[in-house]
């Protein structure tokens, strides 16, 4: 080697003495040192470093020099060794040299420079060894560790970028991807996709970059595998004062990091047992002293651990011969044994105690306890309540079970003050049915309670909501602040009524008496179903007895019936009808209270417009929302049009807010009729009784078609009212819908459609006369044919330049005006818009039209309106129209578009028999009774004509 071969060396100095201090400071200013105090240290550096020359003390702390020699050559078997020794002997030169030591040198301490000879000795042994076996030496020392299974290794250029990976390192992401060279080792593709660690793993390469040892433990993710965590080293390769080449290593550590993460949960997962689960584990010597207690030893006895330990003899807390010696002995355990015992604060615990032999450190006896006082209570007090149940099946009545429930709760539930309150459904109140004598001592006298939510009792019976109190004088509701009730509980009992315990004690109810009061009352419940269920059966055994009086009823009702349709025949406003109706179905005490109201669509409500009989304010005290889920039956029966009926409004009390100011008034039983008539409502019915199932399917079915009838007269007074009024609005607007029928047809066949009036209800729909201009016919029926909404499409006339159609549809806007009362009276379509013609009675406002139309239309603008006065010639045509059948009316209208009228006739009778698909006989039969109708309406009009001489 060079004369600088110390100076380009890196030295290994193992040990702790103090020349090998002084050795340190003069090997430092001459060559590259690596220190080491103990002989691990220095195995783990020779691996990781793998310096040039190892110089050790003889002596250290863990080993001897000649241990470790043993130990290198196992791992680097060319590296040159000196040891050094401060007391040289030849017994430790004999042992060192036959060990293979390279050198061997013996400090004198009392030379001036001491460390001086060591330098020396060091120079010539690794003068001694040639470069190319040193480098060789490496080599086969690299290629050893680079082969390595258990380790994956990586070689990168200075620079960071990949030259080689050995198999292990192949193994670990995608072989190719892997063996990829050039490249920046983070970035190759099968690291993880994790920017956070591929920036963990270039911080690493660059410190090695920089000359240093880089450590850390990383989680990589194979492309097709799951994330595995590995050790990574990053170690720089030092060639004579600069990095050559660095090497990464990766251990996979996954293993041992899930079985430490296993560990620690394992461990916390029974530490947290330990503390928290409820039975409690001691431990003790032959003698009963205690080896070990478990830390949650105060869940039972209410004692830490170290005041357990600081007790007598286990004797004292769990008693004296709590098992058999000879048969725990016999068995090695005795199993569930019953006990008691008293913890800190006084209380009396009973405990199943398990005893078993063991022989873990000084403990020989194992004794596990659960706390069984509730478990045990409550066996009592079910025991108790069995008996309960036995004897409620003897009880008839209601009154009786509720006595029953006094004489034995107390013990079931260890609270003496019990009262049971009844539902009385005909006074709508509840009532203290039986109570205990300290109910009466504690609180005074229990009053009847109304149902509403002012009190405890109505508020658990109306909400139906269990109330339980650790003291009741906090509770908002208590009526009586002077009682001496405290902890107290009040449970429903379904529609029956409600179950009181209390006692004067705060905190009473713990979690067991808690569950035991709710298992007694729904006990109580089910035996009140019972009673019920069977006064039900004997009741339908009666009804028999009232077939007859149902039978008057229904008589009554009949004539009630008779007499509304007298009236409403003589009505002559919608007002009168209304009130007519419900005076009539209050008469004579037939029903409490009825009320018509029509629904308001701006807010989704029925508004009363009339009402008889026994109201009490019930109309003012909520509002009728339409279609809402707890609607009152006159907003389900608006919101669904069918007829809706509740028999009897208290059973379902706590369901819906309605029914407690219904039941306040006396109203037990409603019936809620729509007022329909061809799908246009005209309001709602309702009808109250003050007793259950007032309304039998015979009433029902009698007021249900009492609706119909009611309906129908309203709408036959709106149409009369709409052609006997004088004036009307003819209100004309402008429509932007290009869906509307008309404006279809006149934009597809580009001409002008007219609607003049006339319209007839056929079987397959509503037939219309359209008038087309500015185009053939046979373009309007060629569009309108592939119209889903027209049935059938008809020519009545054509020429050149337009002609008659006939149209049969589903519905016409017309239809829907005429139910309201309004008369279309024309529609103009064309390119360029259209437009409505709509006489409006006085006494339907032009917005209600509007409306209506913009309903079934849209972009609808009013342009105009105007009073116009009805000619005298009307009363004539209504009387024709009237006289005529929709048949006669249909055969002269198309006889009138096709030219029938003319002279001379465009069309004659055989051919429009045949468009009508009748026989040309029955076409005229058809034209002459329409004729002398005709005539005969204009002749009277203006009495030219004897009264009845053309009847026929």
């Amino acid at each position: 080697m060079a004369l600088d071969s110390l100076a380009s060396a890196r030295i290994l100095l193992v040990g702790s003495s103090e020349w090998v201090d002084d050795a340190a400071t003069a090997f430092d200013e001459r060559t590259t040192l690596l220190r080491a105090d103990t002989a691990d240290a220095a195995l783990t550096l020779v691996a990781e470093q793998s310096p040039d020359c190892l110089v050790t003390a003889y002596d250290l702390p863990d080993s001897t020099g000649v241990a470790l020699l043993g130990d290198v050559r196992d791992v680097a078997p060319t590296l040159p060794v000196v040891v050094g020794a401060a007391d040289g002997s030849e017994s430790a030169a004999s042992d060192a040299i036959a060990a293979g030591v390279d050198d061997y040198v013996v400090i004198d301490e009392a030379a001036d420079r001491p460390s001086d000879v060591l330098l020396d000795r060091t120079r010539g042994v690794l003068e001694a060894t040639p470069d190319r076996d040193g480098h060789e030496r490496r080599a086969r020392q690299f290629e050893a560790m680079f082969a390595d299974a258990r380790t994956a290794t990586w070689v990168l250029d200075p620079d960071g970028s990949l030259v080689r990976a050995n198999q292990t390192a192949r193994e670990i992401g995608d072989d190719a991807a892997s063996a990829q060279t050039g490249g920046p080792f983070w970035t190759l593709p099968w690291l993880s996709g994790d920017e956070r660690t591929r920036a963990d793993v270039r911080r690493l390469v660059e410190r090695g970059v920089d000359g240093a040892f880089a450590h850390a433990v990383v989680t990589l993710a194979a492309i097709d595998g799951p994330s595995r965590v590995f050790d990574l080293s990053v170690r720089p390769v030092d060639d004579g004062g600069s990095v050559d080449s660095i090497v990464v290593e990766a251990v996979d550590i996954t293993d041992r990091v899930e079985l430490e993460r296993d560990l620690r949960r394992s461990e916390e997962l029974h530490r947290v047992t330990l503390n928290n689960m409820t039975d409690t584990v001691l431990m003790t010597d032959e003698d009963g002293e205690y080896t070990y207690v478990c830390p949650n030893v105060h869940f039972i006895f209410g004692y830490t651990a170290a005041e357990i330990r600081e007790q007598k003899p286990i004797e004292e807390l769990l008693g004296e011969d709590l098992f058999d010696r000879e048969e725990l002995a016999r068995r090695g355990v005795c199993k569930n044994i019953e006990c008691t015992a008293t913890d800190k604060a006084g209380r009396e615990h009973t405990l199943l105690v398990n005893v078993r032999e063991v022989s873990i450190q000084d403990g020989t006896l194992l004794y596990s306890c659960r706390d069984i006082t509730k478990r045990k209570r409550r066996e009592d007090a079910l025991a108790a309540l069995h008996g309960t149940a036995r004897r409620f099946l003897y009880a008839e009545t209601h009154q009786e079970i509720a006595q029953r429930v006094v004489d034995d709760a107390p013990a079931v539930l260890g609270v003496d003050a019990v009262a049971v309150y009844l539902f009385d459904d005909a006074a709508n109140e509840l009532r203290p049915a039986a109570y205990s004598p300290s109910a009466t001592e504690l609180h005074g006298p229990l009053p009847t309670v109304a149902v509403d939510d002012e009190t405890l009792p109505g508020h658990s019976f109306v909400a139906d909501d269990t109330l339980f109190f650790d003291d009741v004088h906090h509770a908002d509701r208590l009526d009586n602040r002077a009682t001496e009730f405290r902890g107290t509980t009040y449970i429903p009992l379904g529609d029956h009524g409600v179950f009181v315990a209390a006692s004067p004690e705060v905190g009473a109810f713990d979690d067991v008496t808690r569950e035991l009061s709710d298992l007694f009352a729904a006990t109580t419940e089910a035996a009140l179903d019972r009673v019920a269920r069977e006064a039900q059966l004997r009741e339908r055994d009666r009804q028999l007895q009232r077939q007859n009086e149902q039978l008057s009823a229904l008589n009554r009702i009949n004539d009630t019936i008779r007499e509304i349709g007298r009236t409403i025949v003589r009505a002559e406003t919608r007002e009168e009808i209304d009130r007519a109706v419900c005076e009539r179905l209050t008469d004579g005490d037939r029903f409490s209270f009825a009320w018509i109201g029509s629904v308001d669509p701006a807010h989704e409500v029925l508004e009363p417009r009339a009402w008889a009989g026994d109201e009490q304010g019930y109309l003012d005290c909520q509002s009728f929302a339409v279609g809402a889920s707890d609607a009152e039956p006159s907003g389900q029966a608006a919101a669904t049009d069918t007829v809706t009926l509740e028999t009897n409004v208290a059973a379902g009390l706590r369901d819906e807010p309605w029914r407690t100011e219904a039941l306040r008034r006396d109203f037990t039983s409603v019936l809620s009729i729509p007022l329909v008539y061809n799908d246009l409502s005209h309001g709602v019915l309702s009808v109250y009784a003050d007793s259950k199932d007032a309304f039998d399917e015979t009433a029902r079915a009698v007021l249900a078609e009492l609706g119909e009838t009611i309906a129908s007269a309203l709408s036959a007074l709106e149409r009369k009212n709409a052609l006997l009024t004088p004036s009307v609005t003819r209100v004309e607007f402008a429509v932007d819908d290009p869906t509307f029928l008309l404006s279809r047809l006149a934009d597809q066949a580009e001409c002008t459609v007219s609607y003049q009036g006339g319209i007839r209800q056929t079987d397959a729909g509503s037939a219309l006369f359209l008038t087309v201009e500015g185009a053939p016919v046979d373009a309007v029926v060629d569009h309108a044919t592939e119209m889903a909404a027209v049935d059938e499409v008809q020519v009545v006339s054509a020429d050149e330049n337009g002609g008659v159609v006939r149209l049969v549809v589903a519905r016409f806007l017309a239809q829907e005006l005429a139910d309201h009362g309004a008369l279309l009276r024309e529609v103009t379509a064309s390119q360029g818009g259209t437009e409505l013609r709509v006489d409006v009675p006085e006494r339907i406002t032009v917005r209600e039209i509007t409306e209506l139309i913009g309903q079934t239309v849209s972009n609808v603008e009013l342009r105009s309106r105007r009073s116009v006065e009805r000619p005298t010639q009307h009363d004539v045509r209504s009387t024709v129209l009237d006289e005529m059948t929709e048949r006669q009316l249909e055969v002269v209208q198309t006889a009138y578009y096709s030219g029938f009228f003319e002279s001379p006739r465009e069309t004659n009778g055989k051919e429009l028999a045949a468009m009508l698909d009748i026989s040309p006989p029955a076409f005229y039969q058809h034209v002459r009774a329409v004729q002398q109708k005709l005539f005969t309406a204009v002749f009277e009009a203006y009495g030219l004509l004897e009264s009845g001489r053309f009847n026929s």
